[in-house]
């Protein structure tokens, strides 16, 4: 990632600390605002027919358009989202870095305008929050949150799920969600995909190298004990007794070399 860090030596200066804050804060304002008057949110949406004609503020606020509905009361459930929000924001800042962050999000939802406009269809922000989850999976994988309040999940499978979620939506959805996916997930790529291929090429030499050492471990049918003369071993001749000779030779007792007779001593 070495154009990013030449970015951030030049442009450091223009992280936004706490941008995910912000956007909670106007995840909360909107949420009031679509409470008060329930048409706003058609407001906010990325439209790329409306912004041809002169609505270019939708090019922001649809990523301030807060997830409504589920098992909870609609206030409670946004409560939940904005706290959510804040809470993985903070942990990728400790990460990654304020100017990372604030590339990250930028980087997405740019990919999110051009499929917008490439596809022409109306997009929101949730693809791009839900990448948020991936990237800080990536960090904390092993932190566990409760769902409800109630249910100990670890991080990383509360990602997987999200993910399958995802790939059901990009499979059986229209080309235009498709489209949302593979835009939304440009900044996760980008900033992660040449360590996932790494990560996953290690492994599979781990696995090659695990592989081949097995193969080379003696089985349970080899012998321990060949005979250098006659060839027997103790799978042949069970009763057999093997010694190693002087000459580093292992021998059945049969074949053993005998000690050679030691010279006379010379008359004085």
């Amino acid at each position: 990632m070495h154009w990013i860090d030449r970015a951030e030596a030049k442009f450091g200066h223009l992280a936004i600390p706490g941008l995910l804050r912000y956007v909670a804060a106007l995840n909360a304002l909107c949420f009031i605002l679509i409470k008060v008057n329930p048409h706003f949110s058609e407001f906010l949406f990325l439209s790329p027919a409306l912004v041809m004609q002169g609505q270019v503020w939708r090019l922001a606020t649809y990523i301030f358009i807060p997830v409504i509905g589920g098992v909870f009361p609609d206030w409670l459930g946004a409560a939940m989202y904005i706290l959510y929000f804040i809470w993985i924001g903070d942990g990728l800042e400790r990460a990654m870095g304020e100017f990372r962050v604030t590339l990250y999000y930028l980087l997405g939802m740019i990919g999110t305008t051009i499929a917008a406009f490439l596809t022409n269809t109306d997009s929101s922000g949730f693809l791009l929050n839900t990448t948020l989850l991936f990237a800080f999976a990536r960090f904390y994988p092993e932190t566990t949150i409760y769902l409800f309040y109630v249910l100990p999940v670890k991080v990383k499978w509360l990602a997987w799920i999200s993910g399958v979620f995802v790939l059901f939506g990009f499979v059986g959805g229209p080309w235009g969600y498709r489209g949302a996916v593979i835009a939304a997930l440009t900044n996760f790529l980008v900033f992660f995909g040449r360590e996932i291929m790494q990560d996953a090429q290690h492994r599979q030499e781990v696995a090659g190298r695990r592989r081949r050492f097995e193969t080379a471990l003696p089985s349970g049918e080899e012998a321990m004990h060949t005979c250098a003369v006659c060839g027997r071993t103790e799978l042949v001749a069970p009763d057999l007794d093997f010694r190693v000779a002087k000459d580093g030779q292992e021998y059945c007792v049969d074949h053993l070399p005998k000690a050679a007779p030691s010279s006379p001593e010379p008359e004085a």
